[in-house]
């Protein structure tokens, strides 16, 4: 088996992996959108042979699919599902593997992108999710899937990446028992008690190649820690923050709370960009827990904030995706389930609000504009790349009572990017082609990130029996290359290169 690199090779959106199964028959994992800088040549295409990224406002896919059997999705973060629709329209009508969840979350989040990049128009939309929807074969984590139909002994299976509701990191197994002088294709190791030997006539090794997809932190709000790995011939692996550790997450929400506390003293709005699946939900998961506590702590005096403090979610998506992950509390791990189970509710509470329509939305940004009223404002895109919070940014960043909140990775060349580097020094930001000037304002809190710190990555390694050869995507080059330099030291048997060097 091999693998080629059609987006995050070279940057940290576009994820898209071709693994070559057999002569003349490939799976692609992922299909992801190419946002900010990325999408004017430095995503990490490698058919393309100048820019290596997709053009601009270009998500069509270029490279040859008649030979691709099968789309697995990790996750359905847009940066990993979002060039769906062109795929679709290339001409691809094979099976889409992905896990139960996701195969849920997934019609919605090409819905959106499809409104926001290709069309609006309803009949348009339903026939392609109809597709869609014919497509889709839903899997269950932990549970091996034959893909004979691709290659003899050929199966993959999903294992928990703790990223997102729904995310999984995803193995591919490809191996044949020999029977005299027949070889019956099948893979070892998959019941239990069964082991390969070197001098065990009857048997050839297995070949796993694993796709790390996102993994996510340990101890993450609502969702389990990802499943640690096996083993692995080949491991794919992300590297956003390959080049550093996140902030004690033990003591983030505290943080949180501090910052919030210190914003609201402004007596300004605080926008929060947020991702609709995933920082949307863990957000209002520590909000919620945060006035829980203050209502009888110390907190709770006359002049505490959190007596009155209003949570605003102004984002559609974001409020169809909380709905959603209210709706599959079995994938939820046993610290949420516990505070349902005292009959509170970490994603419906009392002091939180849902911005309905578009006209309700125009009044709130109006609203906010002329008389600064203290509250807390999440709303989509976490990277400022469009939706509702450029809408806020557009006439509250010119206000010194404002605060922006950053508490997610901000790819280069996105506003977001742009607003965080910029902001502190009093500077501008393009939004929509309108400069507008910073007095807002600008924060950014450490341990909210989804992806996994080195330290985590490392873990992951570290914890199967062996990984013989380790592959760096979905990070910048230089961070690419800096993790590589801190692997190749503590895996010295390991073979370690990156994606962006080939």
């Amino acid at each position: 088996m091999d693998v080629i690199h059609h987006g995050a090779a070279r940057g940290v959106t576009g994820s898209c992996h071709e693994l070559v199964v057999a002569e003349g028959v490939s799976v692609l994992v992922d299909i992801g959108l190419f946002q900010g800088a990325e999408t004017s040549g430095s995503g990490g295409s490698f058919s393309k042979a100048a820019g290596e990224g997709a053009g601009e406002n270009n998500q069509e896919i270029d490279f040859p699919i008649e030979h691709v059997h099968a789309l697995v999705i990790t996750h359905c973060h847009i940066d990993h599902v979002g060039r769906l629709p062109w795929l679709l329209m290339a001409g691809f009508r094979k099976p889409i593997y992905c896990t139960r969840a996701t195969a849920h979350l997934l019609p919605m989040v090409i819905e959106d992108a499809l409104k926001v990049g290709l069309t609006r128009n309803a009949q348009l939309i339903n026939a392609v999710l109809k597709l869609l929807g014919g497509l889709l074969r839903p899997v269950d984590y932990d549970t091996w899937v034959e893909l004979a139909e691709l290659a003899p002994g050929l199966q993959l299976r999903f294992r928990q990446a703790g990223h997102i509701l729904g995310s999984s990191y995803v193995e591919f197994e490809l191996g044949h028992k020999k029977m005299g002088s027949l070889s019956v294709y099948s893979v070892p190791f998959l019941q239990k008690g069964t082991e390969y030997t070197d001098n065990d006539p009857d048997l050839s090794p297995s070949e796993r190649i694993v796709f790390s997809g996102d993994l996510g932190c340990k101890n993450s709000p609502l969702l389990p820690d990802p499943t640690p790995l096996e083993r692995a011939d080949m491991l794919v692996l992300e590297s956003t923050y390959g080049n550093r550790n996140h902030e004690n997450r033990a003591e983030r929400q505290a943080r949180l709370q501090k910052v919030i506390e210190r914003c609201v003293a402004d007596r300004g709005a605080v926008l929060i960009p947020a991702f609709s699946i995933g920082r949307t939900q863990e957000l209002l998961y520590e909000l919620e827990d945060i006035i829980h506590q203050c209502k009888e702590a110390e907190c709770a005096k006359e002049n505490s904030i959190w007596q009155d403090i209003v949570v605003i979610v102004d984002s559609p998506m974001a409020a169809e995706f909380t709905q959603q992950y209210r709706k599959m509390r079995d994938l939820w791990d046993e610290e949420a389930l516990g505070r349902v189970a005292d009959d509170r509710h970490p994603l419906n509470f009392a002091r939180m609000h849902i911005v309905d329509t578009h006209a309700e939305h125009e009044r709130l940004v109006n609203y906010l504009k002329s008389t600064g009223e203290p509250c807390i404002v999440i709303a989509a895109s976490g990277m400022c790349t469009g939706g509702r919070m450029v809408n806020y940014l557009r006439a509250l960043l010119p206000d010194p009572r404002t605060d922006v909140l950053f508490v997610g990775f901000q790819a280069a060349g996105t506003p977001g990017r742009a607003i965080q580097q910029y902001g502190p020094r009093g500077g501008y930001v393009d939004l929509d082609g309108e400069r507008i000037w910073i007095k807002a304002e600008i924060h950014t809190l450490g341990g909210y990130s989804a992806h996994a710190d080195q330290q985590e990555l490392m873990d992951f390694i570290a914890s199967a029996e062996y990984v013989k050869h380790v592959r760096l995507v979905h990070g910048d080059a230089e961070v690419q290359r800096t993790f590589a330099h801190t692997l190749r030291r503590s895996f010295s048997e390991t073979r370690i290169d990156c994606a962006c060097d080939l």
